[in-house]
């Protein structure tokens, strides 16, 4: 079986990035796609924040685009979901859900997080008709509007705060009394006029028409009691799961899940082994910077294995 130089897992903004690096580098990248091609940016429709793009692009264009950029240059990409890793030893080896082994140098993890979504009938199919989880992808949209907020945590205040630029008011649902945020953040929102809660609170329907999001049914908990509330745009604030279940442990992660990489590189506790994207970035969850940090981590595959081989 031929050893690759480079095999990158995942196909969002740091995954083609990462493979346009490396292919330019003449590295001989192999992508394998995963379950969505594309990343998150697919379920997006209008991307404005990208640069570039003055006029913004819609998402799925805008990865398609990364992707053909990226085989001009000789990357191959294929459409597979990888199940099963062994980084114990150099080559490691890669596994899919179809049974093939590739065997590699180096590695690129860019296998993205999912955003947690409550399950409502509906609720994914109104993404990007006024359902989002991201707030600073989408609340542009929604200047003087009424939003809706679900979530008690860092991730809830934060999205909230940041929709009070844009929202007429921002509704914060929660299943609870008191909120999961740090003090800091849990303060920012209560001094914040344009936020108010709804406590022990939770949606059971989401309303829409053929424009998108109307209204949504909320429940009291503690009665029973539903309420149809208008709303512009109802966003999930509940976190992100990363998706690193295929490495089986092999990889240092952090409390929430994200790999652990060596800042400012993208180095993970394996030698060999990178990360890029939002697997191991909670914090800025933007195409922009997962395009930034694919870049980096082609970078370093290239240097480790100059270094390998010198």
């Amino acid at each position: 079986m031929e050893t690759k130089k480079i095999l990158i897992i995942g196909s969002g903004p740091a995954g083609h990035t990462a493979a346009l690096y490396a292919a330019r580098a003449d590295l001989k990248p192999i992508v394998l796609e995963g379950h969505e091609p594309g990343g998150q940016l697919t379920t997006t429709t209008e991307v404005e924040n990208f640069p570039g793009f003055p006029k913004g692009i819609m998402g799925p264009e805008l990865m398609q685009n990364m992707k053909q950029q990226a085989a001009r240059f000789g990357t191959e990409y294929v459409s597979t979901t990888v199940t099963k890793v062994d980084l114990s030893k150099r080559p490691f080896r890669v596994t899919t859900e179809k049974g093939q082994e590739y065997l590699t140098e180096t590695l690129v993890i860019s296998t993205g997080a999912s955003a947690k979504y409550l399950g409502l009938p509906k609720e994914r199919e109104l993404i990007g008709r006024g359902v989002s989880a991201c707030a600073t992808c989408d609340g542009f949209f929604y200047r003087d509007k009424i939003v809706h907020v679900v979530g008690g945590g860092d991730t809830a205040m934060e999205e909230a705060n940041f929709l009070t630029k844009f929202a007429k008011h921002v509704y914060v649902i929660h299943r609870r009394d008191t909120l999961r945020a740090s003090k800091t953040m849990q303060q920012r929102a209560f001094d914040n006029p344009k936020i108010s809660f709804l406590w022990n609170t939770g949606v059971s329907e989401i309303l829409a028409n053929e424009s998108g999001v109307t209204g949504i049914i909320i429940e009291n908990l503690e009665t029973g009691e539903k309420t149809e509330r208008a709303t512009d745009g109802f966003f999930l604030a509940i976190g992100h799961t990363p998706n690193t279940s295929f490495l089986g442990g092999q990889i240092e992660v952090d409390s929430h899940g994200f790999i652990k990489t060596r800042a400012p590189h993208p180095d993970t506790n394996i030698p060999g082994v990178f990360a890029c994207g939002d697997v191991q970035d909670s914090y800025y969850r933007q195409a922009i910077s997962a395009a930034g940090s694919g870049c980096m981590a082609a970078m370093r595959a290239e240097r480790f294995l100059e270094d390998q081989h010198s």
